[in-house]
């Protein structure tokens, strides 16, 4: 079965110990036979259809056991990965009741990475960093189905091989110290630590290594190690501990893959992550000189994990021994949109030629693939025009540009309100060739990521148009020397707090190569290597109330949001920066407002109380339009500055959170039965200490701030004001 391009067969992904008890979701003793999804754990009575997801098909076979059944060859398909069944078939009655026994076996072990990270991702990848989620009300179900079934004592008719693949631990031992010899195969050339490596029996291989077996045996039809086993199925555990027994992760298999390119094949993140940190090479080649990434790009579509794997360095134009292909042409050939963007995005060369003296726009061509040439002859006159002195020069000013193109774009809409004519349709049909002139500029000549910032520049140039106006309109009408002052500080502030909202590291989580490569390491072997401790973005351990912003493609400490109108992240570093920000410019626009109401009844004839409000309208639009433009913007700015004002400062005082803890708590209460109460949160420590925490002021000393540097903070936090511990949202 292909699932597009040149894809595995059929992904093999892990059941773990999620053995299907007898009766559950079948007819009959036995467990249902065929293809079970992942997700699938005896709760559902219809059968259940295989699943996909990018790039590779999220089923396998079953042989009535639930147990994992080793890789086998496909003839014709060598290429290809594949779990057949075995042949043999359970016998109704004889088994299957030992279910609970290796269920609770596996209990013994712990969770597997699986079972840790369901509630959250980052990527592409469906919660579970690389492995399905399952439903809490699945997991219920078969709790309950678990408790119901009997435990069956005699096990004494197992033979080794079926006590290893259920986690019979004291048959096992029993048999091993009769005289059986674990290095010994069975009919299918497989041993019994590849078995108990498949099963995630950990207690298991600690016991057969002990007694002598070969950690690095060869068996199986595709003639792996246990370690390929294992990583085939995703068993993070059972990597760690085979490689802390002396596993060899640079053997190749039948297939001519080594361990890390199995699991790039089978997109299981962590165990990459693992492998690279204790030292293996990103850049190791199969027997056909193909790189993790090469495989990655050619034979797993989508994003990931192309652009996991670049995160550690790979090369980017090393090319194979038999095609001469990098990895970008390989993603060409495949027609892999995703992985093509990744690679362009790190640099990858656009001219190396593969054995047939193909750039990969020739590949691109000849597949007549037009979204891959577009982005292919796209990049390549981006990078051409990195050559001129000019067009690096405008790079370099490109904020600056886009700012005098608002500054004159702002002001010629005003200028075309203000010019002497009744002719509204005249007057629209000059701001629509406006706005189509200016819509060209930025088009060629400022980048995408200059383009984030447009809401920040039409903020400083609305501003500047405001001060201009009052300087030279509202200034006449002023009555003292007060109002100067306090529109000019008020003026003054709000420029100091944006720029300090604007320049204040926010709480980006930094670390070094070294540093990422340990933390990974250390996370993995305590069982923790998942979303909720681990960004697979930063590849660091993520500190607590943090989030990796996609748009800044950092972690940052206790993350509020990204904001528009600063075109940066609000957090733990400049959040009270922010709070100020959005108080100075709403005085700022209030005076505006209020001047602009003062400035109408000095110039302006009105007839507001005979005529009313329409007739107000069109008097002071008509008397001066440039007013009611800068009225117009003012009254915008303070709309959405103050709101924000108000919501954080309520979500500060009376909740102790950030905005996105408490848009986080609102969207889990839409999927509870009983709503969350986002007062009792362990952030919420009151009104007072709440403000005291956040701009870590004191009252006279009868509140203290507590100081958190939540850059560095992963774990509990003891609060002394209130004896409280504090937990992630």
């Amino acid at each position: 079965m292909r699932t597009g391009g040149h894809l595995p067969g059929r992904a093999v992904h892990s059941l773990g110990q999620r053995l299907l008890p007898p009766g559950v979701g079948g007819s009959g003793t036995e467990p249902p036979t065929g293809y079970a999804q992942l997700a699938f754990l005896g709760a559902r009575k219809s059968r259940p259809q295989p699943r996909r997801r990018q790039g590779l098909a999220l089923s396998m076979p079953i042989d009535g056991s639930g147990l994992e059944r080793q890789p086998r060859w496909r003839r014709g398909h060598e290429q290809e990965v594949r779990v057949e069944a075995a042949p043999d078939r359970l016998v109704s009655g004889q088994l299957p009741p030992l279910w609970r026994v290796a269920a609770a076996t596996a209990e013994m072990e712990g969770p597997g990475l699986g079972s840790q990270c369901r509630n959250h991702s980052h990527s592409p990848h469906p919660p579970g960093f690389g492995r399905h989620e399952v439903c809490a009300h699945e997991n219920k179900e078969l709790a309950k189905a678990r408790e119901a079934l009997p435990l069956i004592e005699d096990s004494s008719n197992c033979d080794i091989v079926k006590a290893t693949q259920y986690g019979i631990f004291e048959r096992c031992k029993e048999l091993v110290e009769a005289g059986y010899d674990v290095r010994q195969p069975d009919k299918e050339n497989v041993s019994l630590l590849h078995w108990a490596a498949i099963n995630n029996r950990l207690d298991l291989v600690k016991f057969y290594i002990s007694k002598g077996a070969v950690v690095d045996q060869l068996g199986g039809d595709l003639n792996s190690t246990p370690l390929h086993w294992a990583i085939r199925q995703g068993h993070l555990p059972m990597v760690i501990l085979l490689l802390q027994y002396g596993a060899d992760p640079t053997l190749i298999d039948g297939e001519g893959f080594s361990s890390i390119h199995l699991a790039v094949l089978f997109q299981h993140m962590p165990i990459i992550a693992y492998l690279i940190s204790k030292g293996q090479s990103v850049n190791m080649a199969d027997v056909n000189g193909q790189t993790p990434l090469m495989l990655s790009a050619h034979k797993v579509l989508g994003s990931e994990p192309t652009g996991f794997l670049l995160k550690f360095n790979p090369s980017l134009n090393v090319v194979d021994k038999i095609h001469q292909n990098t990895p970008l042409h390989w993603a060409v050939a495949a027609g892999n949109v995703n992985a093509v963007d990744k690679l362009l995005e790190a640099g990858a060369s656009l001219d190396i030629r593969n054995v047939k003296g193909e750039t990969p726009l020739d590949m691109a061509v000849q597949n007549k693939n037009r979204l891959i040439m577009h982005m292919l002859k796209t990049e390549a006159k981006m990078r051409a025009n990195k050559n001129f002195r000019l067009w690096r020069w405008l790079q370099k000013c490109e904020l600056f540009l886009l700012m005098m193109l608002s500054v004159i774009t702002m002001w010629a809409v005003g200028y075309i309100l203000d010019f002497s004519s009744d002719s509204w349709l005249l007057k629209g049909f000059l701001l629509i060739v406006l706005f189509f002139l200016t819509s060209l500029f930025p088009r060629f000549l400022v980048g995408y990521k200059s383009l984030m910032y447009l809401p920040t520049v039409f903020l400083l140039s609305s501003i500047f148009w405001i001060f201009v106006t009052w300087f030279i309109l509202f200034v006449p009408d002023l009555a003292g020397t007060i109002f100067y002052f306090v529109f000019i500080l008020s003026l003054v502030a709000f420029l100091y707090f944006f720029y300090k909202t604007w320049a204040t590291d926010p709480g980006f989580t930094k670390a070094s190569e070294e540093e990422r490569k340990m933390n990974i390491i250390t996370l993995a072997e305590t069982g923790c290597l998942d979303f909720r401790t681990f960004c697979t973005s930063c590849l660091i351990r993520k500190p607590l109330r943090s989030l990796h912003c996609h748009v800044c493609d950092s972690c940052v400490a206790r993350y509020d949001q990204h904001c528009l109108w600063t075109g940066r992240c609000i957090g733990f570093g400049n959040h009270h920066y922010y709070i100020f920000f959005l108080f100075f410019l709403s005085i700022v626009c209030d005076w505006i407002i209020y001047e602009s109401f003062i400035y109408w009844s000095n110039h302006c004839v009105t007839t507001f109380k005979a005529d009313g409000l329409w007739t107000y309208l069109n008097q002071i639009v008509a008397c001066s339009p440039w007013v009611v433009y800068i009225f117009t913007l003012a009254t915008f700015h303070f709309s959405w500055s103050t709101f924000l004002l108000l919501t954080q400062l309520f979500q500060i005082a009376f909740l102790g959170l950030t905005s996105h803890e408490r848009t986080s708590l609102l969207k889990q209460s839409r999927h509870m039965k009983q709503t969350l109460s986002l007062r009792r949160t362990p952030y919420n420590l009151g009104f007072t200490q709440n403000l005291a925490d956040f701009f870590q002021c004191g009252c006279f000393g009868l509140v203290k701030p507590c100081a958190v540097d939540w850059t560095s903070q992963y774990t509990m936090v003891f609060h002394p004001a209130k004896e409280k511990v504090l937990r992630s949202v």
